[in-house]
């Protein structure tokens, strides 16, 4: 790939293409617990890792900047910027929107899209049953993006897309296990249960734990020891 890039340009929609996979590839691994927070990033490094020239490699960093996962310090260079306590902090940002987004839902929602719902609850089943992580990460996506439609509000759902890159690589890195998959399951069932039974309260209450304790499970699998000291109850 690297010679590729040294040889001949690249077409701006290859280009925008490698740009996105290795934005993808570094903020994944940073969530995932592949790069300690406080370690230094060197863009040489990470260039030879992914195959690639570092003009990828420095967009990417740019974008992680921006969404709070690196810092760049002058003439130091550039470091890793994910803590357990970042981790949480997030997560209970989240929790606190998706909670009243579905206190709303519950209100609102319609005997179609209760149909809906319970098929999209099948199918998480099927993929819970089969491991089927692809699946299920997108069904997850699904799942909450439906109740974020149904409640519609659009300005808390805005406010939940700087945080969405963090939410998608904790779903591929938690639901990787079986135990957090049937976890997962059995609430995101319990959530869409109150939901059609009209049940406000429940809901809200459901979605925030379900959010604050797979939130943990992730901060516990990818810190240890250093997501002890967290104290907030789901």
């Amino acid at each position: 790939m690297s010679d590729l890039l040294a040889i001949e340009p690249v077409s701006p929609h290859l280009l925008r293409s490698l740009r996105e996979h290795v934005h993808e590839r570094l903020r994944r691994a940073i969530v995932a617990g592949n790069f300690r927070n406080g370690e230094r990033l060197n863009e040489r490094h990470l260039a030879d890792l992914l195959g690639v020239s570092t003009t990828p490699v420095k967009d990417a960093i740019r974008k992680l900047e921006s969404e709070g996962l690196v810092r760049t310090e002058a003439r130091r260079g550039v470091f890793v910027e994910f803590s357990a306590r970042q981790a949480l902090e997030m997560a209970l940002g989240r929790a606190a929107l998706e909670s009243v987004m579905a206190h709303i839902a519950a209100n609102r929602i319609g005997d179609a899209e209760i149909a809906e719902m319970a098929g999209l609850i099948d199918e998480m089943a099927h993929a819970t049953e089969h491991s089927a992580l692809e699946d299920l990460v997108n069904l997850n996506e699904a799942y909450h993006g439906m109740i974020h439609r149904i409640s519609g509000c659009a300005y808390l759902e805005r406010r939940l897309d700087g945080q969405r890159m963090y939410d998608h690589a904790q779903r591929i890195a938690l639901l990787g296990e079986p135990a957090e998959r049937r976890q997962g399951y059995v609430e995101h069932k319990g959530i869409f249960e109150a939901l059609a039974a009209h049940d406000p309260a429940l809901a809200e209450q459901r979605m925030r734990s379900h959010i604050v304790r797979s939130a943990k499970s992730h901060v516990r699998q990818v810190f240890g020891a250093d997501a002890e000291g967290l104290a907030y109850d789901e």
